[in-house]
């Protein structure tokens, strides 16, 4: 067995396409050896800034014989179906053979492919290789260039080593030939990069640098021997190939870098990564920058010098080891463990955890003077990009958010939804709405999270003073936090005019944060201007403070609703406008908040907000006409109720946006062409509530929660338009029927629910809800109008007094049973609670289970089969109170 390696060398490899360049080239290589049956028994993978390579473990010296046997046509077919048989195997037909197949004789062509050199196989390997590299981006160069069937790679590709064994495979692409030479570090091991192409008209190969001219001619080249001295060779050229070697040198030596000045490093795995990518030869050098930048967010610190520079950023080492704060990217909350005003009986204490006025950069150069000069270096840099940080943050201060806010008139949302202005107002209104209607209360059932109703700068320990006399908006009444919530909303998009966030759009509503804290206004409206982003992901941080929950919830339900009313929806793999994720942010702000409303109306009230409808709905007046031929005619003026809403509401929206009198139209009576593309509200309250639901099936998949059983609750009440979808209660429905379910008893009743279900099926066919119920076949026939009321449970006693009957025993159980548990499910489930409703139904499984196995339900006596039939149709409904059974699987 023998081992292979390919280096692909080239000009620099953006960092952030190497990983999956790795992942690539291991893939294609391997389908390129199966396709010859070949299989290696491992393969690992490199890459630096400048080659990508590949080492193929145990590969066989040649690939094994195959024989193989076709059978063709028959003998005696036509001639061109022999020749095309022959032509698709290769063969010849003086080569096929004749042979008996089921009494008929029958060509077949008997293949004899011999093993072939596994070198033969690399060599038409690699060219198909590089030629169908996916690289992301990708560019031609040189003469060449000038056709676009020229060679395409992420930069100009210099070199190929090609071993297999100590031997070169032969191959060539685009000019450029398989050797074992390639470079080292370009200042350490060889000329300077200058030096390398000075003078070239176009690229040169490398096997043609050495000898080209006497420019080149002082180019050292690194000569390999095998696979197995790659890594090594490279490595005295100043070059570490194994990208994890390098990651763990930028780790390690960062954190040692800010450990020797005193200070600890901000962890930022993502960093590394890319230092990685940018370096063959990896030093961490430790620089440092004048404090008075730190007057400016340290937010706005860490990502000039992580996106800009690449840098790393240190902190003060934390009071009792306390650790780093800010190792997920310096969230607002993380600078301080201690106000200023703190008392310390060592004032130098105050600074502690907070952002030190250093840095570590990432050379790729082992310095002769320690690195000094190259330090001196970044530190010029970065203190240029603080300065312009600093300059932007002054600059924004100048001018009062509200100011900041007109301007949003002059952004488009969408073409369909206006401006952004246009979006801040209808979230203002619903923020206000929901403060005013109690849905959003103070304080609300939880703390904790984001958005507590501070200032955007400390993390405030627990025995501290709050900042804000009135914690969490505790102690407001909906009117003042309805105040808040509606000015925070409309400021909250305001910082995306600013300078600041113009330069860092990651920055958006953290930097109105602190402008709006600068400024002086309520703590609370700072932080939910800062927060009302949140949460941004599964994992992020759902705010629980009023204010910055209500501005939340109203940002996110506005994108949602409004998005589904001009038809925009997620489709696929395709989510444009991050539906998927606001309607997460909306699940998450309900449970986490506890608030108690439903979606329907929630929905129609963001509508509403869209359509722009008076709170009182008065009559309102809109135009229509009829299109004949391109012709606009019989203009007519209408007015429409309250009680002819929700039909007309779409109407109402076209209103809002048609700019000319043409553009004002009813949605009757116009084909679908012709109608605007707003939805009426019934379709986006139902669109809106399913996609919600299947977003909370995935969100709660992730907590154990089973999406069957969130079926089962969110289908109740469907049929009349009165589902379940008030979030909380719905949830704690469905984490209630769960534990019921895995018991026994609650197994054990849901097979004699769906026993019972499917009786019922059987004898009422046609059946939608037990009211169409009847008897078939030709048993005794019983008054139909008595057996419906029984099956829609209409009889005000189902008891055993009601039976013209003596009941079975286990008959008599059952509906004694059936008593005493329908009122006291429906109780509980009234009162939500939901563990009593489930203990109810459990003391139906017993008799269920008699019930079913000593009574016959399709009796011969008719009022025996009509009063059984709607003993089951009551347990069905009985059990309906609860959950929809049918839609459980098991």
């Amino acid at each position: 067995m023998t081992d292979f390696l390919l280096e692909l060398l080239s000009e620099e490899i953006p960092a952030r396409m190497q990983a999956k360049a790795r992942a690539d080239l291991e893939r294609l290589f391997t389908a390129q050896l199966a396709e010859a049956g070949l299989k290696s028994e491992s393969i690992t993978t490199y890459s630096t800034p400048r080659r990508l390579a590949l080492i193929a473990h145990g590969l066989p010296d040649q690939t094994q014989a195959v024989h193989d046997e076709v059978k063709g046509p028959p003998e005696g077919a036509p001639d061109q179906a022999v020749d095309g048989f022959c032509r698709k195997n290769g063969v010849s037909r003086d080569q096929l053979e004749v042979r008996e197949v089921k009494g008929r004789a029958t060509y077949f062509a008997v293949i004899n492919t011999p093993g072939r050199a596994t070198s033969d196989v690399l060599a038409e390997a690699i060219p198909a290789i590089i030629h169908a590299f996916p690289w992301p981006k990708s560019m031609r160069w040189g003469k060449a260039s000038i056709s676009t069937e020229s060679l395409r790679w992420v930069r100009p590709l210099q070199g190929i080593i090609a071993l297999f064994g100590s031997d070169v495979v032969a191959c060539e692409v685009d000019g450029i030939k398989a050797d074992r030479v390639t470079v080292g570090h370009r200042f350490h091991y060889g000329a300077s990069p200058a030096s390398l192409v000075e003078g070239l008209a176009d690229m040169i190969p490398l096997e043609r640098i050495a000898a080209s001219s006497s420019t080149h001619s002082d180019i050292p080249l690194i000569t390999i021997n095998s696979a197995d001295d790659y890594a090594e060779s490279l490595r005295g050229g100043h070059v570490i190939v194994d990208h994890e070697e390098r990651q763990n040198i930028i780790r390690d030596g960062a954190a040692k870098a800010a450990a020797d000045a005193g200070l600890v490093l901000v962890e930022d795995e993502g960093l590394v990564i890319e230092n990685a990518g940018l370096t063959e030869w990896p030093v961490p050098l430790l620089g440092r920058y004048d404090e008075a930048f730190l007057d400016v967010p340290e937010e706005v610190i860490q990502l000039t010098a992580r996106v800009n520079q690449k840098y790393f950023i240190c902190r003060y080492t934390p009071r009792n080891g306390a650790g780093d704060h800010a190792q997920h990217g310096g969230g607002a909350q993380a600078a301080n463990t201690a106000p200023e005003n703190n008392p310390s009986p060592n004032p130098s204490r105050k600074r502690e955890g907070k952002l030190a006025p250093a840095f570590v950069c990432t050379a790729n150069i082992d310095a002769s003077d320690g690195g000094k000069a190259v330090v001196a270096g970044n530190e010029k840099v970065l203190a240029a990009r603080l300065a312009d940080a600093k300059f932007f943050w002054e600059l924004d201060q100048k001018t009062p958010l509200a100011v900041h806010a007109e301007k949003l008139k002059d952004i488009v949302f969408h073409e369909k939804l206006g401006t952004v202005a246009d979006k801040v107002e209808r979230v203002a209104k619903l923020a206000r709405w929901l403060c005013e209607e109690g849905i959003v209360s103070s304080p609300l059932p939880f703390r904790g999270g984001a958005g507590g109703g501070g200032v955007p700068q400390a993390q405030r320990p627990e025995d501290s003073p709050h900042p804000n006399p009135s914690p969490e908006g505790e102690g407001l009444s909906s009117a003042q936090l309805a105040t808040l919530a509606e000015q925070a909303a409309r400021l909250c998009k305001a910082d995306l005019v600013t300078e600041m966030v113009g330069e860092f759009p990651e920055l958006q509503g953290l930097m109105g944060g602190y402008y709006a804290e600068k400024e002086g206004l309520d703590p609370q409206v700072a932080a939910a201007i800062r927060d009302h982003y949140k949460p941004v992901g599964q994992g992020d941080d759902v705010p629980t403070a009023p204010v910055t929950v209500a501005v939340s919830l109203a940002d996110k339900l506005d994108t949602l609703v409004t998005f589904f009313a001009i038809d925009e929806k997620p489709t696929g793999s395709k989510d444009p406008f991050a539906l998927r994720r606001a309607s997460l942010g909306v699940l998450r702000l309900l449970e986490s908040g506890g608030l108690r409303i439903s979606l329907s109306p929630l929905i129609e009230r963001v509508f509403g907000g869209l359509c722009e409808w008076p709170d009182n709905y008065r009559e309102l007046s809109y135009t229509t006409f009829d299109v004949d031929d391109g012709s606009v005619t019989n203009f007519s003026s209408k007015s429409i109720t309250l009680e002819q809403l929700p039909e007309h509401k779409s109407v109402i929206l076209e209103l809002r946006y048609g700019a000319e009198e043409t553009g004002r139209r009813a949605m009757e009576g116009l084909s679908t062409s012709q109608r605007a593309k707003i939805l009426p509200l019934i379709t986006v309250q139902s669109e809106t509530v399913e996609f919600l639901a299947d977003r909370l099936k995935v969100q709660q998949r992730e907590a154990g929660v089973r999406h069957d059983l969130i079926d089962a609750v969110f289908a109740l009440g469907q049929e009349t338009n009165e589902r379940e979808d008030d979030l909380v209660r719905l949830l704690a429905r469905v984490k209630a029927l769960q534990g019921f379910v895995e018991t026994e008893d609650g197994a054990n009743l849901l097979a004699g629910y769906k026993r019972a279900a499917n009786i019922l099926k059987k004898e009422t066919p046609n059946d939608v809800t037990p009211a169409k119920a009847g008897v078939q076949g030709d048993k005794e026939p019983v008054a139909q109008d008595a057996l419906d009321s029984r099956l829609r449970g209409n009889d005000s006693d189902m008891g055993l007094d009601a039976l013209s009957y003596t009941p079975e025993p286990a008959e008599a159980a059952l509906i004694s049973a059936l008593t005493e548990a329908k009122p006291a499910a429906a109780k509980a489930v009234e009162e939500e609670r939901f563990e009593d409703a489930m203990t109810a139904l459990a003391s139906l499984r017993a008799p269920i289970d008699a019930f079913f196995d000593t009574v016959t339900v399709n009796d011969e006596n008719a009022d025996k089969r009509a009063a059984r039939l709607a003993l089951l149709a009551d347990i069905r409904n009985t059990i309906h109170t609860v959950a929809d059974f049918s839609k459980i699987e098991g």
